[in-house]
């Protein structure tokens, strides 16, 4: 006998919303609204979840009421994600449905030569592209450009610094600029790389990068955890931490921005290996974190301005992270960088939150940036780079070219700031 024909079409309904509805075929973000205490332990739980990632905040413990908590989720594990939240009353909304498909258009480059112009720093790069980058920068640029070998990484990959110079005599000043601490912030050594270009490009040209050029030397560390980024690209592209194996457990990595000897491993950090927050063995155990902390030791006297490039969330930064404490010079830096949020609103319209890092975002100890202005560096800084959480650490290609200009701008304000008032206190 056969079936209805009502019957038939409501079968096939059924397996067609089963298919294309409830089971998600690519990996999702979502941005989760957590309103009551029951949502932060529900939504805490969920991230412990191996097949879910936390994108901000950057750990569990910072997830709190009335906050927005993004979360990565694998196909596999989508159904079961939206489904508690529907359980609890907990409202969501999809960022991203197809992040595949963002992560193919970030690893699509159709040139890893610089020769081939400005559209080389519209792309993101491989950790191999990088160095081959740093070694042709070097050779086309021998007069501005030289390479310092500060240290290798966990896995032993070289930290290579380039320290570009004005064509003048020396001097005794200079500012340190690093980026990708965090290995998934692609946008970050993006930033580096483009900074670079434009310095050398523009010299005696643009009278601010000139004027920089000319009173400062500038190191730039265009890839702080090659481990980690390597690992972005080939394995896990999720992955925060660096790669260097931890006793006792069988989880990797440390997170570098929490391994400086700046209120180490109190809260904001974690003592567990597994958590993306984790501190580390002890203050400076990782090979990446010593080599930075070494090389400005030996430089005490001529760096005068710190920059760590991170994304995402839009903010200029400034100590103290570690601790709510305001430190002396807070309004001077409060000013600096409000100029720079200001202009880039003006010039890019764009807004940048902006102030001291514990009370814009959340306690995070051991930062690089509170060791470097604990140390003597009294204008150090950290910006968060595009973008809000549309994309997150899926910028894709084409925002690069925004996203550096208005980090550039901050830069050159700073920097100009910084040289103003060094030369304000010359005899």
């Amino acid at each position: 006998m056969r079936p209805p024909i009502q019957l038939v079409y409501l079968i096939c309904f059924n397996i067609f919303l089963e298919k294309c509805i409830c089971k998600s075929e690519h990996d999702q973000v979502l941005s989760i609204t957590v309103a009551t205490q029951e949502h932060v332990d529900t939504v805490q739980n969920l991230t412990s979840h191996n097949e879910t990632e936390l994108w901000q905040p950057a750990s569990p413990i910072y997830i709190t009421t009335n906050s927005e908590v993004h979360l990565y989720i694998q196909s596999t594990s989508v159904e079961f994600v939206t489904e508690l939240l529907r359980k609890h009353g907990i409202t969501y909304r999809t960022l991203l449905e197809n992040t595949p498909a963002l992560i193919e258009m970030q690893t699509k480059n159709d040139s890893s030569d610089p020769r081939s112009g400005g559209v080389f720093y519209e792309r993101y790069h491989s950790l191999e592209d990088i160095y081959y980058w740093i070694n042709k920068t070097k050779q086309d640029h021998s007069d501005m450009v030289k390479v310092i070998l500060i240290g290798s990484s966990s896995e032993k990959r070289p930290l290579y610094v380039l320290k570009l110079s004005g064509r003048r005599d020396e001097v005794k000043r200079a500012m340190w600029i690093d980026c990708g601490i965090h290995a998934r912030e692609w946008i970050a050594p993006a930033f580096c790389m483009w900074f670079v270009n434009y310095a050398l490009a523009f010299y005696n040209q643009n009278t601010e990068i000139t004027e920089i050029l000319n009173n400062m030397d500038v190191y730039i560390l265009t890839v702080m955890n090659p481990d980690g980024y390597k690992y972005t690209w080939t394995t896990d592209r999720m992955w925060r931490k660096n790669r260097s194996s931890n006793k006792d457990s069988d989880c990797f990595g440390a997170d570098l921005n929490r391994n400086f000897d700046a209120n180490w491993c109190t809260k904001g950090a974690s003592d567990n290996p597994c958590d993306p927050t984790y501190c580390g063995q002890f203050p400076e155990s990782e090979p990446e974190t010593q080599a930075v902390a070494r090389f400005l030791r030996s430089h005490k006297d001529t760096v005068k301005l710190y920059l760590s490039i991170h994304s995402y969330s839009q903010m200029l930064l400034f100590p103290y992270s570690c601790s709510y404490d305001e430190i002396p010079n807070h309004n001077e830096l409060f000013e600096v960088v409000k100029e720079a949020s200001t202009k880039i609103r003006r010039y890019y319209r764009n807004n940048y939150k902006y102030g001291p890092g514990a009370k814009t975002i959340y306690l995070a100890p051991g930062g690089s940036d509170d060791w470097a202005y604990n140390f003597g560096i009294k204008y150090s800084f950290t910006f968060e780079l595009q973008d809000r959480g549309r994309y997150g650490f899926l910028l894709p290609p084409s925002f690069i070219p925004q996203a550096c200009n208005e980090a550039l701008l901050a830069t050159k304000i700073i920097a100009l700031h910084v040289i103003k008032k060094l030369n304000e206190e010359l005899p």
